[in-house]
């Protein structure tokens, strides 16, 4: 057993996906689902890992036909179970997941129908606005997750009072991925322009000091999970897609803390680097101690990752902070 702590770890509990997204491909030809004996086999593993926090992602985790029971198998185990989704069946499935998880983070690509409906590919703004207020009438703690890209950009002071009319706890921001097939099962660069451009820049940054400027308790209070300067990092994100700036610098740890259980049962370092082909039939334990995969993470630590130097996520955890992992799950 590896030396070690893995406070998070994330199951794709499925491949299929109910979205048609255009920035992801799992809904052209994910098919496998996990089994459910593949996560109780590694809950030993979990304790031993001090594992506190479990996030269930995909595809799309909510159709799994087996997802309750998983759920609350590692919530028995007396980890935070925490659900990342796309909230298309949130609203038949709100009070079951009040019951298994402490949190729940939900895509909203658009504030209104036009917009959601191009990016996500399906006309299910309202359905998904309503899953968010049945799940926040239940009690548990829902947040919003925004992928910014070219067709959304302009909407960003109409998310944050859409998350307050919805009731949410929380707001967050990434940049859209253009770089990465592996986090998004991608065979090619997606076939529309969902990057910013340079010609969007001057009105991206202008709408980041108008937040600034109209949304100061809502930064302070952590309502927006970004600050306004990680805000602008993402502005300088897309200035480098189209090469006018560097790409900001990334600071990331996340292999250290956390691991990513695929639908096969493998194990990847992070969510946008595929791992070594090891899988947890011998263990999680066993997997993160193959000497491939400590390899694998020594190269990350080091900084020889090209995914790494155009990574939209970087995520830095203080390694002496780690023991007060638990409120990631209720952070994010």
């Amino acid at each position: 057993m590896p030396d070690r702590e893995l406070p998070l770890v994330t199951f794709y509990l499925t491949e299929r996906c109910n979205s048609r997204c255009v920035t992801c491909d799992y809904w052209r030809h994910g098919l496998r689902d996990a089994t459910l004996d593949s996560v109780l086999r590694v809950l030993p593993d979990l304790r031993r890992l001090h594992t506190r926090v479990a996030l269930l992602s995909g595809g799309e985790p909510l159709l799994h036909p087996q997802w309750p029971q998983i759920a609350r198998a590692l919530r028995d185990a007396g980890l935070r179970v925490w659900l990342l989704t796309s909230g298309l069946s949130l609203a038949k499935h709100a009070d079951a997941a009040a019951g298994c998880f402490e949190s729940i983070t939900v895509s909203m690509d658009g504030t209104n129908a036009a917009t959601y409906r191009r990016i996500r590919g399906l006309d299910a703004f309202d359905k998904v606005c309503e899953g968010v207020r049945a799940a926040v009438a239940s009690g548990v703690a829902v947040s919003l997750r925004v992928t910014l890209q070219q067709a959304n950009y302009q909407e960003l002071p109409e998310f944050i009072a859409l998350a307050h009319a919805l009731g949410v706890q929380r707001i967050s921001f990434l940049a859209v991925d253009v770089r990465n097939p592996h986090a998004f099962a991608r065979s090619a660069a997606p076939s529309l322009q969902i990057a910013l451009s340079d010609a969007d820049l001057p009105r991206f940054n202008a709408l980041i000091w108008q937040l600034e400027r109209e949304c100061a308790h809502d930064f302070d209070s952590g309502f927006i999970a970004e600050s306004p300067a990680k805000l602008r990092r993402i502005r300088q994100y897309f200035a480098a897609l189209g090469g006018s700036e560097p790409f900001p610098p990334v600071r990331c740890n996340a292999p250290e803390f956390s691991a990513v259980v695929g639908a096969d049962a493998r194990v990847d370092p992070c969510f946008f680097i595929p791992g070594t082909g090891v899988d947890t039939a011998g263990g999680l334990a066993a997997a993160l101690a193959d000497q491939a995969m400590i390899e694998q993470r020594a190269a990350i630590r080091a900084g020889s990752r090209d995914e790494c130097t155009r990574c939209v996520c970087s995520m830095w955890r203080d390694p002496e902070s780690l023991g007060e992992f638990a409120s990631f799950a209720r952070q994010n």
